[in-house]
């Protein structure tokens, strides 16, 4: 049985922790391996690790850093097959999704490897008589991400890539559902040759985060999970003096307009809404079709696609959907499913009881559609995060917006039409971080940045790309002149 080890300081580290959880292949239901839960100590370790790599790795020209980056970017391309494989043994996601998640992932590391460009300030000269002023953004210090289960691979490649490259050094707290993919991305980071200590990883549980969040070295922590972990995250870690970035929950909304093409459409909430079993942020769970004729033409023709659903384990090529990560996340969806049936949903499509011959102890969850969901419904309002697509009619689309706007999470939504006027208005009123139109799930590309609305982010900055370098820097203006061009005598008036 293997036993998950830290990264601290350049090394492998077996836990001293007497406190062990298993982690499971969701596809089978059997314990693959047993993850430490660490000590304060070995947090603690971690921290001081970071800390003492921060002078050296913070004053290297960033040209240099980003030689460093280039060698791990090239590292990553020649084993993404074996990453990927560690992210569907554990999270239960197709082969083909886990590349697709691995690779956008290195689209941020490939956008980290142009910093010495993206940290170049600004300069104004004779912004006085033989005065000049520039600008510069420099590092934080020890900053700290914490990851969720459903992006082993991408989402820490969201932080680590981008606050480095910034002069930072970092610590980072995957899930620990599924960690072998952070520490087998660790293990080729050393490969690159960067100084032990720059990037570190400490397993754990609550503990550890608190840990963190109350570290007086941790200058920064970006996190990506649950809305009310999130608002926690961003509480505590505010309240202990930290830039944080907090990134929660989701209940996306696809509107889908008459003039739309309904097979497109119905491939497009397919993909996006029962891809990676539904556990995305970016999912779209709510499918708002406009008009009666419309709704009925959409569920028509959902129906015998999501029947035809396959689903499987990611040994299996033929795959198109896995298991969900755990056997209480699987009862939990079902009983949303359970919970929309009580409320008077039109249950369409039931995944309960669905039962792989091979397999019966994964974590399977049938793909489920519902019709006829209404705003008041539990279903509704809460994220379900597993394969339930929910069809809410809209009478027409000022209906829809006013739908969308009023929902407490503002991730992502999307619109299918021909109508360039309608798509345009979509984009300029919706009151979410993320649209799409005629795209299902718009996560912004690497140079762009990433972040929701409302109750679906905490903080001031969105995540990677030109936001990320904000968030991991803090901008210093100089004044300069030099003793020609002082005058003699002293000025009391505030300067102009």
């Amino acid at each position: 049985m293997d036993i998950i080890q830290n990264g601290i300081n350049g090394e492998l580290v077996t836990s001293n922790s007497a406190t062990q959880v298993p982690v499971f292949n969701p596809a089978t239901g059997e314990v693959s391996a047993q993850l430490p839960i660490s000590t304060a100590a070995e947090v603690d370790a971690a921290v001081a690790a970071a800390k003492a790599a921060l002078p050296a790795w913070a004053n290297l020209p960033p040209l240099k850093r980003a030689a460093f980056m280039f060698k791990f970017k090239q590292l990553l391309d020649d084993n993404a097959q074996e990453i990927a494989r560690a992210i569907s043994k554990e999270h239960g996601k197709t082969h083909p999704d886990a590349l697709g998640e691995l690779q956008r992932g290195i689209e941020i590391v490939d956008y980290a490897c142009g910093i010495p460009g993206l940290l170049k300030g600004e300069f104004s000269r004779n912004v006085g008589p033989s005065i000049d002023t520039h600008s510069d953004r420099q590092p934080l210090g020890v900053v700290a991400g914490i990851t969720p289960f459903n992006f082993p691979a991408m989402v820490p490649m969201w932080m680590f890539p981008i606050a480095v490259m910034c002069g930072n050094t970092f610590v980072l707290k995957p899930s620990e559902r599924d960690p072998s993919a952070p520490m087998l991305i660790w293990e080729l980071f050393q490969q690159a040759g960067f100084p032990a200590g720059v990037f570190n990883i400490v397993h754990g549980d609550k503990s550890a985060v608190d840990r963190l969040l109350d570290h007086s070295d941790v200058k920064a922590i970006s996190f990506v999970g649950s809305t009310p972990i999130a608002e926690y995250i961003y509480s505590r870690g505010t309240a202990a003096g930290k830039r944080v970035q907090a990134l929660g929950g989701a209940k996306n909304h696809m509107i889908i307009m008459p003039d739309a093409d309904m097979d497109q459409v119905a491939d497009a909430l397919m993909g996006a809404g029962y891809g990676s079993a539904g556990e995305r942020c970016m999912a779209i769970s709510v499918a708002v079709p406009i008009g009666e004729e419309t709704a009925d033409r959409l569920v028509a023709t959902l129906k015998p696609r999501v029947e035809a659903l396959k689903i499987g384990p990611a040994t299996d090529d033929d795959a198109e959907m896995g298991p969900v990560i755990t056997k209480m996340h699987q009862e939990k969806v079902l009983g949303y499913i359970d919970q929309g049936v009580k409320e008077g949903a039109e249950l369409v499509v039931d995944g309960r009881g669905f039962n792989l011959q091979g397999y019966e102890n994964g974590y399977y969850v049938g793909g489920t559609l519902f019709d006829k969901v209404t705003t008041d419904m539990v279903i509704y309002k809460e994220e379900i995060f597993g394969p339930v697509l929910q069809v809410a009619r809209a009478t027409d689309y000022e209906t829809a917006i006013d739908m969308i706007n009023k929902h407490e999470y503002g991730n992502g939504t999307a619109i299918f039409t021909r109508d360039g006027d309608a798509a345009r208005n979509f984009a300029d009123r919706i009151e979410v971080g993320m649209v799409g139109i005629n795209v299902p799930i718009p996560v912004p590309v690497a140079y762009h940045s990433f972040g929701g609305w409302k109750r679906s982010s905490f903080g001031d900055h969105g995540i990677y790309g030109e936001e990320g370098i904000h968030f991991y820097t803090r901008l210093k203006t100089v004044t300069t002149r030099w003793p020609k061009g002082i005058k003699s005598g002293a000025a009391f008036a505030f300067p102009t």
